[in-house]
Formats: C-alpha cells, structure tokens, sequence
C-alpha cells in the first residue's frame, strides 16, 4: 500500500510511504504521478494517538446507582463502593461499556491504550472482563491493563492477595493508591509492595501519585527512592501527581533532581482534575492541576490522558486526545511557539515511552505500520481546529477511513 503526498512531523515537504506486509517499507519524498492506494493531499500523517490513562472499566457508569451531586474525587469513590456492594458490575455490562468506549477512542485515532482495572473485589469480576476484552480488541487495538487498587492496597481486605492475583491472571502493569491508605506508613508500605509486585512478575508500574490537594501528600518521592533504589528508571509512571501543584519551591527544588535521577514518567489528566481537585478554597483558588510546563521543561515524559469516560469520577469525555491536549496546554500555559510546534508528542510519543511501546511505534522503515491521517497539516493546527481522523492503520490494516468534511455556505462569504 503507499500513501501519497504526506506531511510528515518535522519534516519539510511531502512524502510518499509505502507499507508491505504490515511494515514500513519505504519512505520517501513525494514522486509525481505515483500510483496510490491513498492520497494524503498535503494532509498530516503520523503515529496514532496513545491513550496512557483511562478507566475502562468505568465507562458509562455515571448517575448509577446516583449521580456524584458535589462533583468531589471522594464522593466518586464512595459511589463507586457502593455500586460494587449492590452487585452492579455485571461481566456483560463492563464487556459493553468497555467496548464502547475503545471504539471510541479509535475513532479519534487511538491504537494504544492503557487501563486501570479495580482489583479491590474478591471475585475480581472487572479485571476477568477485561482480560477477555483486551484479546477480544487485539487485531485492531492494543490495550494494557493495570492492576489497580481502588480501595487501597493496606486498607482494603486481602489487597495484597488480590494484587498478586490480579498479576497472576494476565495484567501488564501493576498499580497502587498511596495517598488513599489510611496512614502515611501504609501508603508507604503499599508503595513499596508495588515495587515487589513488579519484580516479581517483570512488569511495568503506573501508580495514581498524590492525587490530592495536600502539599503534604508526598508519595512521589518514595517512588522515586524505590525507582533508585531497586534500578527501574524507565519502567515507572506517575499518574495524576495534584499535590506537586502545591509543594513550596524549596522542596521543589529538591524533589526534581531526584525525580530526573529516577527516570520517571508520568501521565497528567487535566479536564478530570480540573473537574475533582482545587476545591474547598476561597481565595486563591488553585488549578489542581500537576505542573506540566516544568516537568516538561526538566525533560521527564509527559502524556495528557482521558482518565474517565462518562462515571461517577467525570460525567462527560469521549475519548478524544485533542481535548484533552488542548485543556492541558491551556491550564499548563503551554500556548506559546515551542510547545504548539510539538504539541502532538503529550500524545503520541511521550506516553508511548511510559508505555515501553518505543520499539514498536514511530513512522520509521521496518517498524509496524501505525499510523493515522488527520485532516490538518501540522500540530498547531490539530490542536487549533479539532480535526477529523481521516484513515487509521493498525499494522498496515484499515481500521477506519472518513471523507473530509465539506461545507456549502448559502450566503455570500468574503474571502
């Protein structure tokens, strides 16, 4: 298959890309009058989206068995408990939901996807759905599941048992909740069990980090010791970090370096804190959002991720990554000439690396053939205009093609 006449990220010009088998086989400056399967026109082609933060379990679970009324993180929680004591989570239900929500972030040009599964259940019903999903979803989709403990690791009944279990069974990563334990030395306790977990299976970590407003909500630096201490720099994501927003310059000063030494990344989800976080405060009100400008600014991989699909967390989301990067570059007052020139890689490279997919992703000759075609030219201009995704291919497979929208005006409309 070749594409024709493709802008490239970084790239003057246009390209001409050929696919056999699966695989990039070619990439090259565009030829006139090359027979193609696919003409580009001029339009932006590049590795598809990486959704690196999402609940797919979740999805479309919001008003049941109530609605959240004071839009509060803890409030969903609570929700959430008590949808798994009235025996809500059906299989078939979170295969459906699940379902949905997939093809919906594929519509938006997703291939890759990371979810976070509650294992805080005896039955671990959530987790044995979407150990099925996740092959059911496989030639068009790639999914990692993490083992995720909603309830807490220490503070919830057999938490330990069910993480290892959970691992046992097929998750890809494991996950953790420190700031949720019932005291600083669990939450430090259940940190340090992630790490063992991991170990143990050889797998990658992702744990949801101070997602409080609490300057004194300070887990990232335990993940950050255990990452030094146990040599797993590049194996270790930090999810939603709210409380960095609140720590003083002082110890800020001090926690960076160590974070960078530790290599890790981390994934932020800016219309869901947005929604939860920076409440009970008169004046100032603050974000409750990770400081996203600096950690980029000190080089760590950042992704902007979807979080919820319509649940108890955040009634609304549809799975579009432009959304999500557009409110993250807003709220991290990112909106200047460096950061829109590249802004496509807080989703597309950047999780990529926190999902350990670098082997296997990029537009480069002799990698899989991955790769969506969107209805714009460069990345300022998806953020700006929302654009639709035109073709997707997954391992050289058409997943999707649309036309390009048309528009007819009725009136006079002056050039």
């Amino acid at each position: 298959m070749w594409i024709a006449n493709a802008r490239l990220r970084g790239q003057e010009g246009t390209w001409d890309v050929c696919i056999e088998e699966g695989i990039f086989k070619t990439i090259q400056p565009s030829a006139d009058n090359r027979a193609a399967e696919y003409d580009a026109q001029g339009r932006l082609l590049c590795s598809p989206f990486v959704e690196g933060h999402i609940h797919l379990d979740y999805a479309h679970t919001a008003r049941k068995p109530r609605p959240n009324l004071s839009g509060t993180l803890f409030e969903a929680i609570e929700i959430w408990a008590e949808r798994k004591q009235a025996g809500l989570n059906h299989p078939e239900e979170i295969r459906r939901n699940a379902l949905s929500a997939i093809r919906a972030a594929v519509s938006h040009g997703v291939s890759f996807i990371r979810s976070h599964v509650d294992v805080t259940d005896p039955e671990l019903v959530a987790l044995r759905t979407m150990l099925r999903v996740r092959e059911e979803v496989k030639p068009w989709c790639t999914v990692q599941l993490v083992a995720f403990p909603q309830n807490g690791i220490e503070a919830f009944p057999r938490g330990r048992e069910l993480m290892d279990e959970a691992m046992r069974l097929g998750a890809d990563v494991v996950g953790g909740i420190p700031h949720l334990e019932h005291t600083r030395e669990d939450g430090v306790a259940s940190v340090r069990y992630v790490f063992d977990l991991a170990e143990k299976y050889g797998a990658l970590i992702d744990i949801h980090c101070d997602e409080i407003d609490d300057e004194q909500s300070r887990y990232l630096e335990v993940m950050a010791a255990e990452t030094l201490r146990r040599q797993m720099q590049g194996r270790v994501t930090v999810s939603h970090a709210v409380a960095m927003a609140y720590y003083q310059p002082g110890y800020m000063a001090k926690l960076l370096p160590k974070l960078r030494a530790a290599g890790l990344g981390f994934v932020i989800n800016p219309n869901e804190n947005l929604q939860l976080q920076g409440r009970g405060f008169d004046a100032p009100q603050p974000r409750g959002v990770a400081p996203v400008r600096t950690l980029a600014e000190w080089g760590f991989p950042v992704g902007f991720g979807q979080d919820s699909i319509e649940d108890p967390w955040y009634p609304l989301g549809d799975g579009n990554p432009i959304r999500n990067l557009d409110t993250g570059l807003h709220v991290a007052q990112m909106l200047t000439e460096d950061y829109l020139n590249r802004c496509l890689d807080f989703v597309t490279t950047e999780p990529a690396r926190n999902l350990g997919l670098m082997e296997e992703y990029g537009i480069e000759v002799g990698k899989p053939a991955h790769c969506i075609v969107l209805d714009a030219t460069c990345d300022r201009e998806v953020v700006q205009q929302h654009p639709l995704i035109l073709l997707s291919l997954y391992g050289g497979k058409k997943i999707l093609e649309r036309q390009p929208t048309v528009t007819n005006w009725s009136i006079d409309v002056a050039d």
